[in-house]
């Protein structure tokens, strides 16, 4: 319900923004205006993967199937890195609070990390013969799901840092975040540590 809920508002809100967009708009209006049309997407597309990880988790329940203790070690950390990812990024733009958000790009590579190390270790699992071909395809398609969340919180958070700043180049925005920068790698080195296994 909430997923088609989240298509009709975006529908909507889009119609309404670009309406709004032919009217004579303050530099200000009009920042605020572009922030909206780019994040409306990614806060449509949380909600397409928030439907994939419950139809997973149907799935696993429906076939009675459950995963290693050691693969549901690693599934609490990249679901505690996402649920602090997702709080950040809301955080961010329903406060414009530029700190949450500064927060989020870090975190997001960590859990880029998360999800490499998690898709060797399924592996490895798989080859030990410790669970089978069907508990790695969902075990794949959850982990996929919760990466894709955290690159869509980033896009959000970079959103809301950009328009804040009057400029509207997210990508260049993120690549400039990373490169020699400090407060980045020991706010990713912090995260590395409190997520990984």
């Amino acid at each position: 319900k909430g997923e088609k809920k989240a298509d009709l508002y975006e529908d909507t809100i889009g119609d309404y923004l670009v309406k709004l967009s032919a009217r004579d708009l303050t530099d200000e209006d009009s920042r605020e205006l572009t922030m909206q049309l780019h994040l409306i997407g990614d806060l449509e597309r949380l909600s397409d993967h928030a439907l994939n990880i419950l139809e997973s988790a149907e799935e696993l329940k429906d076939k009675k199937m459950s995963f290693s203790g050691a693969a549901q070690k690693e599934m609490q950390n990249i679901v505690a890195a996402t649920t602090r990812i997702l709080e950040l990024s809301v955080n961010a733009f329903v406060n414009n609070d530029l700190e949450s958000a500064k927060l989020v790009e870090p975190l997001e590579q960590v859990i880029d990390v998360l999800k490499e190390d998690m898709k060797h270790g399924q592996i490895e699992r798989l080859r030990k013969n410790e669970c089978t071909i069907e508990q790695g395809f969902v075990f794949n398609d959850l982990v996929t799901n919760l990466e894709r969340v955290s690159d869509h919180c980033s896009n959000i958070a970079a959103c809301v840092i950009e328009t804040a700043h009057a400029r509207f180049d997210m990508h260049k925005f993120v690549r400039n975040l990373k490169k020699d920068s400090e407060e980045f790698d020991a706010m990713y080195n912090k995260f590395l540590r409190e997520y990984s296994v």
